[in-house]
């Protein structure tokens, strides 16, 4: 403890050391002469009126490119409108090309199966007409054979069962038939 009391006891009969000064101004005094210096000459040489004139054209070109951002932004959402009505007239268009399509496809299906029906119905009539023409065709050839059986046999009978006095009485009466008829 008896080296702080020392310590303190030096200190009070130590001398105060003197700040250097300058015609009186110590250097923080100097420093705010120099700020005022400066400051003056910058007021005195029109630096505010150039720093000023800077900043307005900075803001009026920031005011130029906000202007052209709105409209910029303007006619992005003039696109995406047209595009938005382009997208739905699509949409639209696409759903009425489908249903154009289903109301071809079934008129098709409806104009093939007529005509299906028609081909169908022609060819049973012509099956129809080639079978009937088939039977007239068979009863015609059945006829002609039993014509031709008939004949044959009534030769038969006829060479049988007549002889040359009976053809020569059979003649004279088919002539006279004739002049007399």
């Amino acid at each position: 403890m008896s080296s702080i009391i020392l310590a303190a006891a030096a200190a009070a009969e130590a001398p105060e050391l003197a700040e250097p000064t300058a015609f009186g101004f110590n250097a923080g005094w100097w420093i705010a002469l120099a700020m005022v210096v400066v400051i003056a000459i910058l007021l005195r040489g029109n630096l505010h009126r150039t720093v000023a004139k800077s900043l307005d054209t900075k803001i009026a070109l920031i005011r130029d490119q906000l202007a052209e951002a709105e409209q910029l932004r303007k006619e992005a959402e003039a696109l995406k409108a047209e595009y938005e009505a382009k997208a739905t007239s699509a949409d639209k268009d696409r759903e009425a090309l489908i249903e154009r399509a289903h109301h071809e496809a079934d008129e098709i299906v409806a104009k093939a199966k007529s005509e299906a029906e028609a081909l169908i119905d022609r060819r049973t009539r012509m099956a129809e007409d080639k079978i009937a023409a088939e039977e007239r065709a068979a009863v015609e050839q059945l006829r002609a054979a039993a014509a031709d059986a008939a004949a044959s046999a009534a030769a038969k009978l006829i060479a049988e069962r007549h002889d040359a006095a009976t053809d020569a009485k059979l003649v004279d009466q088919a002539i006279g038939q004739i002049a007399g008829g």
